[in-house]
Protein backbone atom coordinates (compact mmCIF):
# COMPACT_ATOMS: atom_id res chain seq x y z
CA UNK A 1 0.00 0.00 0.00
CA UNK A 2 1.20 3.51 -0.76
CA UNK A 3 2.94 5.40 2.07
CA UNK A 4 0.92 8.59 2.57
CA UNK A 5 2.68 11.90 3.31
CA UNK A 6 2.68 13.75 6.60
CA UNK A 7 0.13 16.49 7.05
CA UNK A 8 -2.87 14.22 6.78
CA UNK A 9 -5.75 16.43 7.76
CA UNK A 10 -8.35 13.93 8.88
CA UNK A 11 -9.02 10.28 9.45
CA UNK A 12 -12.46 8.93 10.14
CA UNK A 13 -14.13 5.59 10.48
CA UNK A 14 -17.58 5.93 9.02
CA UNK A 15 -20.44 3.39 8.99
CA UNK A 16 -22.63 3.16 5.93
CA UNK A 17 -26.35 3.72 6.46
CA UNK A 18 -29.39 2.67 4.50
CA UNK A 19 -30.09 4.56 1.30
CA UNK A 20 -33.58 5.62 0.31
CA UNK A 21 -32.97 5.46 -3.44
CA UNK A 22 -36.36 5.03 -5.04
CA UNK A 23 -35.73 2.03 -7.29
CA UNK A 24 -33.69 -0.05 -4.84
CA UNK A 25 -35.47 -3.01 -3.26
CA UNK A 26 -32.92 -4.78 -1.03
CA UNK A 27 -34.00 -8.25 0.04
CA UNK A 28 -31.05 -9.44 2.14
CA UNK A 29 -29.11 -6.31 3.12
CA UNK A 30 -25.35 -6.69 3.30
CA UNK A 31 -23.46 -5.60 6.37
CA UNK A 32 -21.93 -2.22 5.51
CA UNK A 33 -18.16 -1.80 5.67
CA UNK A 34 -16.44 0.82 7.77
CA UNK A 35 -14.44 3.46 5.91
CA UNK A 36 -11.11 5.07 6.63
CA UNK A 37 -10.77 8.57 5.18
CA UNK A 38 -7.57 10.59 4.90
CA UNK A 39 -6.78 13.85 3.13
CA UNK A 40 -4.25 13.58 0.31
CA UNK A 41 -4.41 17.21 -0.89
CA UNK A 42 -6.13 20.27 0.54
CA UNK A 43 -6.50 23.98 -0.18
CA UNK A 44 -8.11 23.40 -3.59
CA UNK A 45 -11.03 25.08 -5.36
CA UNK A 46 -13.47 22.88 -7.31
CA UNK A 47 -11.14 20.00 -8.25
CA UNK A 48 -13.20 18.35 -10.99
CA UNK A 49 -11.31 15.11 -11.50
CA UNK A 50 -8.30 13.19 -10.17
CA UNK A 51 -6.06 10.49 -11.65
CA UNK A 52 -3.20 8.36 -10.36
CA UNK A 53 -0.23 7.54 -12.59
CA UNK A 54 1.67 4.23 -12.62
CA UNK A 55 4.47 5.80 -10.55
CA UNK A 56 1.99 6.81 -7.83
CA UNK A 57 1.74 10.47 -8.79
CA UNK A 58 -1.70 11.99 -8.14
CA UNK A 59 -2.91 14.76 -10.46
CA UNK A 60 -6.02 16.88 -10.09
CA UNK A 61 -7.30 19.94 -11.94
CA UNK A 62 -9.31 22.89 -10.65
CA UNK A 63 -12.27 23.96 -12.77
CA UNK A 64 -11.02 27.56 -13.05
CA UNK A 65 -7.80 26.34 -14.67
CA UNK A 66 -4.99 24.95 -12.51
CA UNK A 67 -3.26 21.56 -12.37
CA UNK A 68 -2.01 20.40 -8.97
CA UNK A 69 0.13 17.33 -8.33
CA UNK A 70 1.35 15.17 -5.44
CA UNK A 71 4.48 13.26 -6.39
CA UNK A 72 5.59 9.91 -4.97
CA UNK A 73 8.11 11.65 -2.69
CA UNK A 74 5.27 13.61 -1.05
CA UNK A 75 6.09 16.93 -2.73
CA UNK A 76 3.18 18.92 -4.12
CA UNK A 77 2.84 21.83 -6.48
CA UNK A 78 1.35 23.26 -9.64
CA UNK A 79 2.00 21.75 -13.04
CA UNK A 80 2.53 24.45 -15.66
CA UNK A 81 0.19 24.27 -18.66
CA UNK A 82 -1.05 26.61 -21.37
CA UNK A 83 -4.71 27.20 -20.53
CA UNK A 84 -4.88 30.63 -22.13
CA UNK A 85 -7.95 29.67 -24.20
CA UNK A 86 -9.83 28.10 -21.28
CA UNK A 87 -13.51 29.00 -21.05
CA UNK A 88 -14.34 28.70 -17.34
CA UNK A 89 -17.79 29.88 -16.42
CA UNK A 90 -20.56 28.32 -14.37
CA UNK A 91 -20.40 24.53 -14.67
CA UNK A 92 -17.76 24.61 -17.41
CA UNK A 93 -13.98 24.92 -17.24
CA UNK A 94 -11.20 22.39 -16.75
CA UNK A 95 -13.20 19.19 -16.23
CA UNK A 96 -12.45 15.52 -16.90
CA UNK A 97 -8.90 14.13 -16.85
CA UNK A 98 -7.83 10.69 -18.06
CA UNK A 99 -4.47 9.00 -18.58
CA UNK A 100 -3.85 7.35 -21.94
CA UNK A 101 -3.86 3.56 -21.78
CA UNK A 102 -0.18 3.60 -22.75
CA UNK A 103 0.69 6.46 -20.39
CA UNK A 104 3.70 4.63 -18.93
CA UNK A 105 5.48 4.96 -22.28
CA UNK A 106 3.69 7.85 -24.03
CA UNK A 107 3.30 10.22 -21.03
CA UNK A 108 0.00 11.28 -22.67
CA UNK A 109 -3.10 12.37 -20.84
CA UNK A 110 -6.40 13.91 -21.91
CA UNK A 111 -8.52 16.72 -20.54
CA UNK A 112 -12.04 17.85 -21.28
CA UNK A 113 -12.25 21.64 -21.10
CA UNK A 114 -14.14 24.71 -22.15
CA UNK A 115 -12.57 26.64 -25.02
CA UNK A 116 -13.11 30.19 -26.20
CA UNK A 117 -11.70 32.16 -29.11
CA UNK A 118 -12.90 34.93 -31.42
CA UNK A 119 -15.39 32.59 -33.08
CA UNK A 120 -17.13 31.60 -29.84
CA UNK A 121 -17.07 28.89 -27.19
CA UNK A 122 -17.21 25.12 -27.28
CA UNK A 123 -15.95 22.15 -25.26
CA UNK A 124 -12.94 20.16 -26.38
CA UNK A 125 -10.94 17.08 -25.50
CA UNK A 126 -7.25 18.01 -25.54
CA UNK A 127 -4.18 15.76 -25.40
CA UNK A 128 -1.13 16.67 -23.30
CA UNK A 129 2.33 15.24 -22.64
CA UNK A 130 3.79 15.54 -19.15
CA UNK A 131 7.49 15.56 -18.29
CA UNK A 132 8.97 12.85 -16.01
CA UNK A 133 9.17 15.24 -13.06
CA UNK A 134 5.53 16.31 -13.29
CA UNK A 135 6.36 19.99 -13.64
CA UNK A 136 5.06 20.85 -17.13
CA UNK A 137 2.21 19.76 -19.38
CA UNK A 138 2.87 20.35 -23.08
CA UNK A 139 -0.21 20.73 -25.19
CA UNK A 140 -0.78 18.35 -28.07
CA UNK A 141 -3.70 18.05 -30.45
CA UNK A 142 -7.38 18.83 -29.99
CA UNK A 143 -8.87 15.34 -30.09
CA UNK A 144 -12.55 16.36 -30.26
CA UNK A 145 -13.92 19.86 -30.82
CA UNK A 146 -17.40 21.30 -31.21
CA UNK A 147 -19.09 19.86 -28.15
CA UNK A 148 -21.68 22.52 -27.28
CA UNK A 149 -21.67 24.62 -24.14
CA UNK A 150 -24.71 26.41 -22.79
CA UNK A 151 -25.15 30.02 -21.81
CA UNK A 152 -23.19 30.69 -18.66
CA UNK A 153 -21.43 27.35 -19.00
CA UNK A 154 -24.50 25.25 -18.23
CA UNK A 155 -24.56 21.48 -18.90
CA UNK A 156 -21.06 21.09 -20.27
CA UNK A 157 -20.48 17.48 -19.16
CA UNK A 158 -17.70 16.29 -19.44
CA UNK A 159 -16.11 12.97 -18.36
CA UNK A 160 -13.43 10.98 -20.23
CA UNK A 161 -12.90 7.24 -19.84
CA UNK A 162 -9.92 5.59 -21.52
CA UNK A 163 -10.83 2.04 -22.45
CA UNK A 164 -8.23 -0.76 -22.21
CA UNK A 165 -8.35 -0.99 -26.02
CA UNK A 166 -7.00 2.58 -26.26
CA UNK A 167 -10.21 4.27 -27.37
CA UNK A 168 -11.92 7.10 -25.50
CA UNK A 169 -15.48 7.37 -24.26
CA UNK A 170 -16.65 10.92 -23.57
CA UNK A 171 -19.79 11.91 -21.64
CA UNK A 172 -21.24 15.25 -22.73
CA UNK A 173 -23.91 17.69 -21.61
CA UNK A 174 -26.83 18.95 -23.67
CA UNK A 175 -25.92 22.66 -23.26
CA UNK A 176 -29.48 23.25 -21.95
CA UNK A 177 -30.83 23.44 -25.51
CA UNK A 178 -34.12 21.68 -26.29
CA UNK A 179 -33.27 19.71 -29.45
CA UNK A 180 -29.67 18.74 -28.67
CA UNK A 181 -30.17 15.40 -26.81
CA UNK A 182 -32.02 13.81 -29.76
CA UNK A 183 -30.03 15.51 -32.54
CA UNK A 184 -27.56 13.02 -34.03
CA UNK A 185 -25.73 15.92 -35.70
CA UNK A 186 -24.87 17.42 -32.31
CA UNK A 187 -22.21 16.08 -29.95
CA UNK A 188 -24.16 17.32 -26.92
CA UNK A 189 -26.28 15.10 -24.67
CA UNK A 190 -24.35 12.05 -25.84
CA UNK A 191 -21.68 9.53 -24.98
CA UNK A 192 -19.06 9.65 -27.72
CA UNK A 193 -16.63 6.88 -28.71
CA UNK A 194 -13.45 7.85 -30.54
CA UNK A 195 -9.90 6.77 -31.22
CA UNK A 196 -7.05 8.71 -29.63
CA UNK A 197 -6.83 10.88 -32.76
CA UNK A 198 -10.53 11.79 -32.52
CA UNK A 199 -11.71 9.63 -35.40
CA UNK A 200 -14.82 7.48 -34.95
CA UNK A 201 -13.99 4.35 -33.01
CA UNK A 202 -16.24 2.31 -35.29
CA UNK A 203 -13.93 3.11 -38.19
CA UNK A 204 -16.82 4.65 -40.12
CA UNK A 205 -15.95 7.81 -42.05
CA UNK A 206 -19.26 9.39 -41.02
CA UNK A 207 -18.46 11.84 -38.20
CA UNK A 208 -21.83 11.06 -36.61
CA UNK A 209 -20.53 7.59 -35.80
CA UNK A 210 -18.67 9.22 -32.92
CA UNK A 211 -22.05 9.13 -31.18
CA UNK A 212 -22.15 5.97 -29.09
CA UNK A 213 -25.42 6.74 -27.23
CA UNK A 214 -27.87 9.65 -27.26
CA UNK A 215 -30.83 11.06 -25.37
CA UNK A 216 -28.89 12.28 -22.34
CA UNK A 217 -29.15 15.43 -20.24
CA UNK A 218 -25.72 15.78 -18.63
CA UNK A 219 -23.42 12.76 -18.48
CA UNK A 220 -20.70 13.56 -15.95
CA UNK A 221 -19.69 10.04 -14.92
CA UNK A 222 -18.50 6.95 -16.81
CA UNK A 223 -17.52 3.65 -15.21
CA UNK A 224 -16.33 0.36 -16.70
CA UNK A 225 -17.36 -2.75 -14.75
CA UNK A 226 -14.40 -5.09 -14.13
CA UNK A 227 -14.77 -8.57 -15.56
CA UNK A 228 -17.79 -7.80 -17.75
CA UNK A 229 -16.75 -4.88 -19.93
CA UNK A 230 -20.11 -3.21 -19.23
CA UNK A 231 -20.01 0.58 -19.50
CA UNK A 232 -22.21 2.71 -17.24
CA UNK A 233 -23.10 6.38 -17.57
CA UNK A 234 -23.90 8.50 -14.53
CA UNK A 235 -26.21 11.38 -15.34
CA UNK A 236 -27.53 14.46 -13.58
CA UNK A 237 -31.32 14.73 -13.50
CA UNK A 238 -33.71 17.69 -13.57
CA UNK A 239 -35.59 18.06 -10.28
CA UNK A 240 -35.89 14.27 -10.26
CA UNK A 241 -34.22 11.12 -11.49
CA UNK A 242 -30.49 11.30 -11.49
CA UNK A 243 -29.64 8.13 -13.41
CA UNK A 244 -27.21 5.29 -13.78
CA UNK A 245 -27.51 3.83 -17.29
CA UNK A 246 -26.07 0.67 -18.79
CA UNK A 247 -24.74 1.98 -22.11
CA UNK A 248 -25.15 0.04 -25.34
CA UNK A 249 -24.01 1.18 -28.76
CA UNK A 250 -26.74 3.06 -30.63
CA UNK A 251 -29.18 3.14 -27.70
CA UNK A 252 -31.37 6.14 -26.91
CA UNK A 253 -31.90 6.97 -23.21
CA UNK A 254 -35.00 9.02 -23.76
CA UNK A 255 -34.39 12.63 -22.69
CA UNK A 256 -36.31 14.95 -24.99
CA UNK A 257 -36.87 18.45 -23.54
CA UNK A 258 -38.37 19.97 -26.71
CA UNK A 259 -42.05 19.41 -25.85
CA UNK A 260 -42.66 23.14 -26.24
CA UNK A 261 -41.17 24.53 -29.47
CA UNK A 262 -38.04 26.54 -28.78
CA UNK A 263 -38.28 25.99 -25.02
CA UNK A 264 -35.91 23.86 -22.91
CA UNK A 265 -38.67 22.08 -20.99
CA UNK A 266 -37.16 20.32 -17.97
CA UNK A 267 -40.55 19.13 -16.74
CA UNK A 268 -40.35 16.17 -19.17
CA UNK A 269 -39.30 12.75 -17.83
CA UNK A 270 -35.60 11.94 -17.85
CA UNK A 271 -36.54 8.77 -19.75
CA UNK A 272 -39.61 9.28 -21.95
CA UNK A 273 -40.66 6.09 -23.79
CA UNK A 274 -43.89 7.73 -25.02
CA UNK A 275 -42.14 10.47 -26.99
CA UNK A 276 -38.96 8.46 -27.61
CA UNK A 277 -40.03 4.94 -28.65
CA UNK A 278 -37.53 2.36 -27.51
CA UNK A 279 -35.99 4.61 -24.85
CA UNK A 280 -33.83 2.54 -22.49
CA UNK A 281 -34.82 2.62 -18.84
CA UNK A 282 -32.26 3.47 -16.18
CA UNK A 283 -30.58 0.81 -14.07
CA UNK A 284 -31.00 3.16 -11.07
CA UNK A 285 -32.64 6.53 -10.59
CA UNK A 286 -32.76 8.80 -7.57
CA UNK A 287 -36.45 9.62 -7.71
CA UNK A 288 -37.41 13.05 -6.41
CA UNK A 289 -35.59 15.09 -5.28
CA UNK A 290 -32.32 14.50 -7.05
CA UNK A 291 -29.05 14.06 -5.20
CA UNK A 292 -26.85 15.44 -8.05
CA UNK A 293 -24.62 12.60 -9.27
CA UNK A 294 -21.44 13.80 -11.05
CA UNK A 295 -19.19 10.74 -10.96
CA UNK A 296 -18.50 7.21 -9.88
CA UNK A 297 -16.42 4.08 -10.21
CA UNK A 298 -16.46 0.40 -9.30
CA UNK A 299 -14.65 -0.84 -6.19
CA UNK A 300 -12.85 -4.16 -6.02
CA UNK A 301 -10.78 -6.07 -3.53
CA UNK A 302 -11.27 -8.30 -0.53
CA UNK A 303 -11.27 -5.34 1.84
CA UNK A 304 -14.68 -4.25 0.57
CA UNK A 305 -16.29 -7.46 1.79
CA UNK A 306 -19.87 -7.82 0.59
CA UNK A 307 -19.47 -4.60 -1.39
CA UNK A 308 -16.65 -5.91 -3.58
CA UNK A 309 -17.71 -5.07 -7.14
CA UNK A 310 -20.20 -2.37 -6.17
CA UNK A 311 -20.65 0.83 -8.16
CA UNK A 312 -19.87 3.86 -6.00
CA UNK A 313 -21.59 7.09 -7.08
CA UNK A 314 -20.72 10.55 -5.78
CA UNK A 315 -23.34 13.13 -4.77
CA UNK A 316 -23.09 16.90 -4.61
CA UNK A 317 -26.54 17.80 -3.35
CA UNK A 318 -26.88 14.96 -0.81
CA UNK A 319 -23.16 15.23 0.05
CA UNK A 320 -22.44 11.54 0.23
CA UNK A 321 -21.18 8.41 -1.49
CA UNK A 322 -23.80 5.95 -2.69
CA UNK A 323 -22.82 2.27 -2.93
CA UNK A 324 -24.93 0.33 -5.46
CA UNK A 325 -24.82 -3.46 -5.70
CA UNK A 326 -25.85 -4.51 -9.21
CA UNK A 327 -27.67 -7.64 -10.30
CA UNK A 328 -25.81 -10.38 -12.16
CA UNK A 329 -27.09 -9.11 -15.50
CA UNK A 330 -26.13 -5.55 -14.61
CA UNK A 331 -29.58 -4.17 -15.33
CA UNK A 332 -30.89 -3.45 -11.83
CA UNK A 333 -29.79 -2.61 -8.29
CA UNK A 334 -30.21 -5.24 -5.57
CA UNK A 335 -28.91 -3.29 -2.57
CA UNK A 336 -27.59 0.17 -1.70
CA UNK A 337 -25.99 2.06 1.14
CA UNK A 338 -24.89 5.64 1.71
CA UNK A 339 -21.58 6.76 3.21
CA UNK A 340 -19.91 9.97 4.39
CA UNK A 341 -23.26 11.79 4.42
CA UNK A 342 -22.57 15.39 5.41
CA UNK A 343 -19.00 14.62 6.47
CA UNK A 344 -17.06 16.37 3.71
CA UNK A 345 -19.65 18.39 1.80
CA UNK A 346 -20.26 18.05 -1.92
CA UNK A 347 -18.49 15.08 -3.51
CA UNK A 348 -17.66 15.13 -7.22
CA UNK A 349 -15.28 12.51 -8.65
CA UNK A 350 -14.27 9.01 -7.60
CA UNK A 351 -11.23 7.20 -8.98
CA UNK A 352 -10.07 3.72 -8.00
CA UNK A 353 -6.50 3.29 -6.75
CA UNK A 354 -4.37 0.22 -7.53
CA UNK A 355 -4.78 -0.96 -3.93
CA UNK A 356 -8.58 -0.87 -4.21
CA UNK A 357 -9.12 2.36 -2.30
CA UNK A 358 -10.73 5.45 -3.83
CA UNK A 359 -9.63 8.99 -4.53
CA UNK A 360 -12.62 11.31 -4.07
CA UNK A 361 -12.68 15.06 -4.73
CA UNK A 362 -14.83 17.53 -2.82
CA UNK A 363 -16.63 20.37 -4.61
CA UNK A 364 -17.36 23.03 -1.99
CA UNK A 365 -15.47 25.93 -3.60
CA UNK A 366 -13.13 26.66 -0.68
CA UNK A 367 -10.50 24.43 0.92
CA UNK A 368 -11.56 21.54 -1.29
CA UNK A 369 -9.73 18.26 -0.93
CA UNK A 370 -8.66 15.07 -2.59
CA UNK A 371 -9.62 12.33 -0.15
CA UNK A 372 -8.46 8.75 0.04
CA UNK A 373 -11.39 6.52 1.01
CA UNK A 374 -10.62 2.92 1.92
CA UNK A 375 -12.28 0.05 3.76
CA UNK A 376 -11.07 0.17 7.36
CA UNK A 377 -8.75 -2.69 8.38
CA UNK A 378 -10.18 -5.41 10.57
Amino acid sequence: MRAWPRGVVAAALVGLVLSTASCTRPSEPSSPPRLEVTTVMGGLAHPWDVVIAPDGTILTGERAGRFVVERPDGSTGEVTADLSDLYAQGETGLMGIALATDFATSRTLYTCQGHRDASGADIRVVSWAVDPGWTTLTRGRDVVTGMPVGEGGRHGGCRILTHPDGTLYIGTGDSARPTVPQDRNSLGGKVLHVHADGSPASGDADPNSRVFTLGHRNVQGLALQPGTGRLYGIEQGTDRDDEVNLLRAGANYGYRPDRKPGVYDESVPMTDPDRVPGAVAAVWSSGKPTIATPGGTFVSGAGWGDWDGALVVTSQQARKLLFLKLSDDGESVTDSRSALAGEYGRLRSATQMPDGSLLVTTDNGTDDKVLRVAPAPG
